[in-house]
């Protein structure tokens, strides 16, 4: 079960392509141009399962121009025409699989800024098992009625639209969205809604506007037969708007569920900081699907239960008291869309500290014990099959673990601070100090050594980068016992705490302490260690 959450986890590669590269890497037609804002336009028609629109795509040169663009677009999509602002005849473009080169009319200034039109249509991909195969997901509501979104993290937003379709290039000025659909529908997305107007073919056009910085994948549209209910709530950064789109059968008991919002942000507020997109309000839509972290728009299918479609993945009981995907998926409001990481090989930034917040909210609710057993009573969903990082420049996450393994290391990470006040001051200044940006997994291994005052290095590399989980192994001698690390890197020396308070501090040499100080003939160590004790 450790891929239950919702990463498009797929097939784990050991050899990559050309394609391959050119999504994952940052090579010479991305390496020039910064995004500054996405404005699409789709219409879409439902019984046909067709999109046609345009993309205003704004950027900034911000070296020499190469001449030549990536623009990613997924088969079976097409790019129907290109056109560059102030130039009256298209740009050419070929395509080259997923990837359009576009060769650009004029050399560009460093600095200057560019806007470009693009046209595109088609049939785009259909989700086989979303979320965690991407895709456009069509399907009906339990009356028969139109009912779809699309859910592409991993596989990317050029599975629909044209974009530059990597991690680490988001569009600084926002985003907009404008969703034509036929009238009997709605159309929500991300952000506010700005307007709604009526065409004269019986389709309407919902416009949404955000504010801020906003990851590709997660500007997506939902359309179904919705209703619209609202409540706000006082934060840390004054009145938040909360917005909530069910389908329109669904509004009772909706809002007997998504009680649950106020106290976990208020929750999540405390742990890391203030909610990272005010501007925007935090918003969740009913889909079809399990659910998505989309920005300001996360996507809700959890069937108004609480654990994970009414079961307790800890099997500790406290996951049962509260619903898995409103708590998940509103993490990723910090951890994934405020702190984005560069290369899906670092995916764990993302899971290891979302998957935490679960931990957190356990906590806030219910104690601190509470919270321990229910991410200790997770561990059973950990595999060791491969390493949490995976390879990078080729758009290739590693193990699931990075959901249940990555939050046992970060509960650990916290048991050797041993100061929650500083361990929380880690997590908000991660999301202050780098808001509403990019990072690679060993910025944020740093800043945790720095601000902490700890050298985790090893931590992260024991835990990130192998499978093996750290045995403390022992034996008895006479009154005394002997204990070292063993499996584990070069140079791991990770302290522990003994459940009678002892603190070990054990190398991959042998280390004495006396039966009596150790508790007993057995070392004990605290069960918040993600560790093996082996008696050898």
């Amino acid at each position: 079960m450790s891929m239950v959450t919702l990463a498009q986890l797929g097939v784990h590669q050991t050899q990559f392509s050309r394609q391959d590269s050119l999504r994952g890497g940052y090579g010479e037609g991305r390496n020039w141009w910064d995004v500054t804002r996405y404005d699409v336009q789709v219409k879409v028609n439902v019984a046909e399962r067709f999109l046609k629109g345009y993309v205003d795509l704004s950027y900034r040169i911000t070296k020499s121009d190469e001449s030549l663009m990536q623009i990613d677009l997924q088969e079976p999509m097409q790019i129907d025409k290109i056109v560059l602002t102030g130039r009256k005849k298209p740009l050419s473009f070929k395509r080259d699989g997923n990837v359009f080169w576009v060769k650009m009319s004029r050399k560009g200034v460093v600095g200057s800024k560019e806007k470009l039109r693009i046209y595109f249509s088609g049939y785009p991909k259909v989700a086989k098992n979303a979320p965690w195969d991407g895709g456009w997901i069509w399907t009906k509501d339990s009356l028969g009625r139109a009912w779809a979104t699309v859910a592409c993290q991993g596989l990317g937003a050029s599975v629909w639209y044209p974009c530059k379709d990597h991690q680490s290039d988001e569009p600084d000025k926002g985003a907009s969205l404008s969703i034509t659909v036929p009238d009997s529908l709605q159309a929500v997305g991300n952000g506010v809604l700005t307007s709604i107007k009526q065409q004269k073919d019986n389709f309407h056009t919902f416009h949404w506007e955000v504010k801020n910085p906003i990851n590709t994948y997660n500007l997506v549209p939902y359309i179904g037969k919705y209703v619209h209910f609202k409540d706000t709530m006082q934060g840390e950064k004054g009145e938040l708007n909360l917005n909530y789109w069910v389908l329109d059968y669904h509004l009772p008991i909706a809002k007997k569920q998504f009680a649950i919002v106020k106290p976990m942000i208020t929750c999540f507020e405390s742990w890391m900081g203030p909610y990272p997109f005010y501007e925007d309000g935090y918003k969740l839509v009913e889909s079809s699907h399990l659910g998505m972290e989309h920005q300001s728009a996360i996507a809700y299918g959890n069937r108004f239960k609480n654990g994970y479609m009414g079961r307790d993945l800890s099997g500790s009981g406290w996951g049962l008291k509260w619903d898995f995907i409103i708590v998940h998926e509103s993490g990723h409001e910090w951890f994934g869309n405020n702190i984005t990481s560069k290369d899906l090989a670092d995916m764990w930034v993302h899971e290891s500290f979302t998957n935490y917040t679960e931990t957190m909210f356990t906590e806030c609710a219910y104690g601190k014990k509470a919270g321990s057993e229910y991410l200790i009573g997770s561990r059973k969903n950990i595999v060791n099959d491969i390493p949490i990082v995976g390879t990078y420049g080729v758009n290739s996450e590693g193990s699931g673990d990075m959901y249940y393994k990555g939050a046992s290391m970060l509960h650990t990470i916290r048991q050797i601070i041993d100061n929650d006040a500083i361990f929380k001051s880690i997590l908000r200044g991660l999301n202050k100090d780098y808001y509403h940006q990019t990072v690679t997994g060993a910025e944020v291994e740093k800043y945790i050594s720095q601000k902490s005052g700890k050298d985790f290095s090893k931590v992260f590399d024991q835990y990130l980068r192998t499978i093996n989980i750290p045995e403390l192994q022992f034996r008895k001698v006479g009154n005394q016992i002997e204990y070292k690390w063993a499996n584990v890197v070069e140079g791991f020396a990770m302290p522990v705490r003994l459940t009678n308070g002892q603190w070990l501090y054990p190398t991959q040499s042998f280390k004495k302490i006396g039966s009596s100080d150790a508790g007993g003939d057995k070392l004990m160590v605290v069960p918040d260690f993600y560790v093996v004790v082996k008696e050898i």
